[in-house]
């Protein structure tokens, strides 16, 4: 079997696709991916012998700064990276027998894999980006903010927005392949059985009727890496350290500073993540560290809670070592609800950003450090699966029914 995966985005939208590519190569399959043109994605693929189709301008160049791109510039993006989708999926997909298609960016990956021919999967990494009445849509950055409460009329204004952007663009492409044009792009991209790769114990699927939805948990891969000696030194150096970092995401210039004085007017180390925000030290005190690209699967069953952004990877992660959260979020994709989900769960706090002040840090550490909370943190851990990637490989590969 020949299997092409396709995602546009940051670190969390390739890395789940990694884990699937591995798991599919386990089983013979020949697997290569459509992604962002970036280094260590580069990198990445190569070192596990996955084919890399670069579709799309550096993800960093929408990342730099402390502030996204203008609505006009966003607009502009994503036109741009349809027609270049139009321009690569079809040789990309010349020979394979499905298309995984990762995101709301793929808005293509469903036409190509039709004019082929070839089976396609939708899969969302978060149920928030899948039309319920239990939720309202994700913030989509560049689109005007709605001042609607009803969930269902929120996605249907959310239907409304992705039309105007995508609508007329898609179908004159569908028509140059000779497809008849399609209603609702939402719709059409999704299809009515999209599978959603996120922990059941985490991020579950409320089930609705017309939306049959494949829960399969989230797609990781075991991290054997050791940590460095020189963090393992300040690890063993004192008590488990506050673990601080955002990913790819480009927080408030000040939020590290900020985090690391509340941590220290309560007695607590912290060890600072760089990210691609570049975030370093507010002075050579021994309390606190800095490091750059680590196991997080090893480091935070060291640490006493982990303070980040709401990305969808680092929330499982730190669920599964059993260690609290503070999440510090911006209103943009599905952070603002895996903020919700681990405030509702108990086993952490949300703070909105971009620069939460410093009695209301203080006040949601208090809480995350508290016995309680690790208790809660401890005990959801247990009900945490592994095996999201092996079961969809499995799905893909015909040996295993949906549950």
């Amino acid at each position: 079997m020949r299997v092409l995966l396709s995602t546009y985005g940051t670190r969390g939208d390739v890395e789940p696709l990694v884990a699937l590519a591995v798991r599919l190569r386990a089983r013979g399959a020949e697997v290569r991916m459509c992604a962002p043109p970036d280094e260590e994605f580069a990198e990445r693929l190569a070192g596990l012998g996955v084919s890399l189709v670069p579709v799309g301008p550096p993800v960093r160049e929408l990342t730099r700064g402390t502030g996204l791109p203008s609505d006009a510039e966003l607009a502009r993006y994503r036109s741009e990276l349809l027609d270049t989708q139009f321009a690569l999926l079809p040789a990309a997909l010349d020979g394979c027998d499905v298309l995984v298609a990762a995101g709301l960016a793929q808005i293509a990956a469903r036409s190509v894999a039709e004019a082929a021919g070839v089976r396609y999967v939708y899969v969302s990494y978060a149920a928030v980006h899948l039309p319920s009445p239990h939720h309202a849509p994700p913030p989509r950055p560049g689109w005007p903010k709605p001042t609607e409460t009803d969930n269902r009329t929120l996605w249907a204004l959310d239907a409304e927005l992705l039309d105007a952007q995508y609508a007329e663009q898609l179908n004159a492409h569908r028509a140059a392949l000779g497809l008849p044009p399609v209603g609702t792009v939402r719709d059409h991209v999704l299809t009515d059985r999209p599978w959603l790769a996120a922990d059941p114990a985490v991020g579950p699927w409320r089930t609705i009727p017309g939306l049959e939805v494949v829960q399969t948990g989230t797609w990781s891969l075991p991290d054997e890496r050791p940590l460095p000696d020189d963090l393992l030194t300040f690890l063993d150096a004192g008590a488990p350290p506050v673990y601080v970092g955002f990913g790819s995401m480009s927080p408030a210039r000040d939020i590290a500073r900020g985090v690391i004085e509340a941590l220290r007017a309560q007695g607590h180390r912290a060890l600072v993540s760089r990210g691609w925000a570049g975030l370093g030290l507010i002075d050579d005190g021994d309390d606190c560290f800095a490091v750059g690209e680590v196991n997080h699967q090893r480091l935070f069953g060291r640490v006493a809670a982990v303070v980040h952004h709401g990305g969808a990877g680092t929330t499982v992660t730190a669920a599964r070592a059993g260690v609290p959260q503070l999440l510090v979020t911006a209103p943009i994709s599905d952070n603002p609800y895996w903020a919700g989900q681990v405030a509702e769960l108990g086993v952490g706090a949300a703070l909105e950003g971009p620069a939460p002040s410093a009695e209301s840090l203080g006040v949601a550490l208090e809480n995350v450090l508290a016995p309680e909370t690790r208790e809660r943190a401890r005990a959801l851990a247990a009900e945490i699966r592994t095996d999201g990637a092996a079961v969809a490989a499995g799905l893909l590969m015909g040996d295993l029914r949906p549950a």
